[in-house]
């Protein structure tokens, strides 16, 4: 009961802050459940299996999740004046003292923190090293370094080109 009265109230509060835009409501937003179930077979030992309503359990956790931290890091954004929410925003959000997720004041008299900050650390080497990810990737190969010709032999094949099509095109005249 006390876990329902907190969404209720915390989606209450999300939809206060954000306003209405027009975004697809709570209930349209989810993750692949086939993408979801895979993760989680390949976490649990080959003798456990998952329920279907654990799985739609992880699934709404999952979304609430990205909803908090993607919330919060829009909040950080929009202080900074800036327009695009960058790696940096969801790792502050992460760190975020929320001051009342929950409007009853028995069961939250102190500001909170959302709890994540443990996650940075490892956030913070994912991003490192899709960074590196990112600098390391194959540049595509242009058709000059393709062919494997030097400059004076590709204009010498080009000039060769034209004039068998200019020849070809005269005889037709």
């Amino acid at each position: 009961m006390v876990v329902e009265k907190a969404r209720a109230e915390f989606a209450a509060n999300m939809s206060d802050r954000e306003g209405h835009s027009g975004a697809p409501g709570d209930e349209d937003l989810s993750l692949p459940k086939a993408t979801v179930a895979k993760m989680i077979s390949e976490l649990l030992p080959n003798d456990i299996v998952c329920a279907k309503e654990t799985r739609d359990l992880v699934i709404e956790c999952c979304v609430e999740f990205i909803h908090l931290i993607s919330s919060e890091a829009n909040e950080i954004c929009e202080q900074e004046s800036k327009k695009t929410i960058a790696p940096e925003h969801i790792i502050s959000a992460l760190k975020v003292r929320v001051y009342h997720l929950l409007s009853d004041p028995t069961l939250n008299t102190k500001p909170q923190r959302l709890g994540f900050e443990s996650f940075t650390t490892e956030v913070e080497d994912v991003l490192k090293d899709h960074k590196q990810q990112q600098k390391d990737r194959e540049k595509k190969v242009s058709k000059f370094e393709q062919s494997g010709m030097t400059e004076e032999e590709l204009l010498a094949k080009q000039e060769e080109l034209f004039a068998a099509s200019r020849a070809k095109f005269q005889s037709t005249q």
